[in-house]
């Protein structure tokens, strides 16, 4: 047996491990020659394998793809640059944890932030020179870029507005006490980015150092989110583990937990796929780090190790079957869950405008396409917000909806965070259609290097066309969940979408329908590998045909099943069957 099956609980799933699980058996829990490779002057970039332990350090190398060709006929090497990735469960912020990120974007990155669909904070542009720089000033704001990327349990997300509801506030409490208790362990952190002291002997042989993940750590990313009904902003769904709050008499008496949720796949290959989580039973809130802990110790012991792409908790689920793993979840807990409780869901966007708190405070919820934070001409929406956190004695909340919430604002300073929206021109979109009101985007060209196709920069191009046929047809006002991604992997978790559009090369796009609205059902492709013209007469008259013909309160994922443009998914072991 090698000396890497000896780091693994259990003989390693359908082959030998990756060349990743080498990678991290070998690097003496994630310090790898980071130190070294990241004081090399030659290079603006980093060696592949140190690349990959970045990622547990909160960061991606990438290079601008829209210089890639002419820095190549230079013989330059790709303009390598870093994005970080800051962790916030349940996307809070401070007022001053912003201004320090704003800071940080205008000094070290490429002058904006961005909203991730995990409720987290993005910074792009950073030279690999200002790496350490910028992680140990997020680090002196009280915030970390650890396990933000990586083989282990990412963001947790929950209902960005705990003042919304005692209730909304005790799960997110529960969401933060979750990240804390899976956030790994091991001080190659401190060690590589904030001089902490060095440990000299290995460590390879101490389990004790990750009690959780152990010394190869997860074989795939994990995620969590809770939600709060009835909305289901954070599609809980899709996470690798959920949990529903369930609410009796205004009181939160637990949660319903839903396993092996996912969103990415590869193009071409029906061994992938997403999946919907399934709801398996009922727990107390006391003991939902227990389960949470015990989740991930089973995908730690049976998750795949040879083959990446079939590596995710989704697979290990539907590899195994929901009857063994909620035995194993049971002799590993030493109890069993209840039974599920009655929970519904009303909607996944976000609700926008003011709203008074339960603590008598206020709140508002702004939207931003994309989650990009910059300033345009005529709209200075990072300025704005960067003068509202010099007052502003609350906190900032990100959305699963990759919108902001300017959150507890007390009536005394609601006067002027409103003059100062007003005069940046932030807004709540209401002057928006609903439909672009209800869109998500990742971030895909010109920095992502899986991207085949654009999203950011593409999604509000066409929407100003879409946005003219719904007007037509009357329905301006009608929410539809849009999404797009530049690749499959599902970064804005686009199989989720009443309407999606995958990328698959340039220009090219495959196209999906019928979505549950709240979440609850995946989509179904419709066509494969079209452009922009065949977009919209395809939405054209499907989009006429809604508007004269839907039902009393159908929505559009609902009504092109029952129109017969796709069938029902009902689950992501049929999600490719024609």
């Amino acid at each position: 047996m090698t000396a890497l099956a000896n780091k693994l609980s259990v003989t390693p799933i359908g082959g030998p491990p990756s060349d990743v699980e080498h990678i991290k058996s070998e690097s003496n829990y994630l310090r790898g020659a980071l130190v070294e490779t990241l004081q090399n002057p030659i290079t603006g970039g980093l060696p592949e394998d140190d690349n990959r332990l970045l990622k547990f350090h909160g960061s991606y190398m990438q290079d601008d793809r829209d210089l890639r060709n002419e820095r190549e006929r230079q013989k330059l090497e790709p303009a390598y640059q870093f994005m970080l990735r800051v962790v916030a469960p349940g996307g809070v912020a401070t007022s001053a944890q912003w201004l320090e990120m704003d800071r940080l974007a205008q000094l070290y990155g490429n002058g904006t932030l961005r909203i991730t669909t995990r409720q987290a904070f993005q910074m792009h542009g950073v030279l690999k020179w200002n790496l350490k720089k910028t992680i140990k000033s997020i680090n002196d704001s009280l915030m970390t870029t650890l396990a933000a990327c990586g083989d282990v349990n990412r963001n947790v997300m929950s209902n960005p507005n705990p003042y919304q509801s005692d209730v909304h506030g005790e799960v997110y409490e529960w969401a933060r006490r979750i990240s804390d208790h899976l956030s790994p362990r091991t001080p190659a952190y401190h060690e590589i980015w904030l001089d902490g002291e060095k440990v000299v002997d290995s460590l390879a042989d101490q389990p004790e150092v990750e009690p959780i993940y152990g010394p190869v750590y997860l074989p795939r990313k994990f995620k969590i989110g809770l939600a709060v009904p009835p909305s289901n902003d954070v599609d809980v769904f899709s996470q690798d583990l959920g949990f529903i709050a369930i609410i009796e008499d205004n009181k939160l008496v637990g949660f319903n937990v839903t396993v092996g949720g996912g969103m990415g796949m590869t193009h071409g290959d029906t061994n992938t796929y997403p999946q919907l989580g399934r709801v398996i039973g009922f727990c107390k809130p006391e003991q939902l780090i227990d389960v949470a802990e015990k989740t991930v110790t089973i995908q730690r012991d049976y998750g795949n190790r040879s083959v990446r792409k079939n590596a995710r908790f989704k697979y290990t689920i539907d590899r195994h079957g929901i009857e063994w793993f909620t035995e194993e979840l049971y002799d590993r807990l030493g109890w069993q869950l209840e039974a599920a409780r009655d929970f519904y869901f009303e909607h996944n966007g976000d609700r926008y405008g003011w709203i008074k708190g339960s603590n008598g405070r206020w709140n508002l919820t702004l939207y931003v396409q994309s989650g990009r934070i910059h300033d345009q001409e005529g709209y200075e929406l990072m300025t704005g917000l960067r003068e509202i956190a010099k007052i502003h004695t609350g906190d900032f909340r990100l959305t699963p909806n990759q919108n902001l919430i300017i959150a507890n604002i007390t009536t005394a300073k609601k006067r002027k965070i409103m003059e100062l929206a007003q005069q940046y021109g932030l807004t709540d979109g209401a002057h928006h259609s609903a439909l672009r009101r209800s869109s998500l985007s990742c971030v895909a060209l010109p920095t992502c290097g899986l991207a085949m196709a654009e999203a950011e920069r593409y999604l509000p191009l066409l929407l100003d066309k879409l946005e003219l046929v719904i007007d037509e047809a009357g329905l301006r006002d009608k929410e539809i969940v849009i999404r797009m991604t530049g690749c499959p992997n599902g970064c804005a978790r686009p199989a989720l979408g009443e309407i999606s559009f995958i990328g698959k090369s340039p220009g090219k796009y495959n196209m999906y329908l019928g979505a549950g609205f709240t979440g609850d059902r995946l989509n179904k492709i419709y066509r494969e590998n079209i452009g922009e013209d065949e977009i919209l007469s395809l939405l054209t008259p499907m989009l006429h045909h809604y508007a004269k013909e839907r039902q009393s309160g159908e929505h559009f994922g609902d009504f092109v099943i029952r129109a017969g443009y796709v069938k029902a998914v009902t689950s992501g072991l049929n999600f490719h069957n024609v």
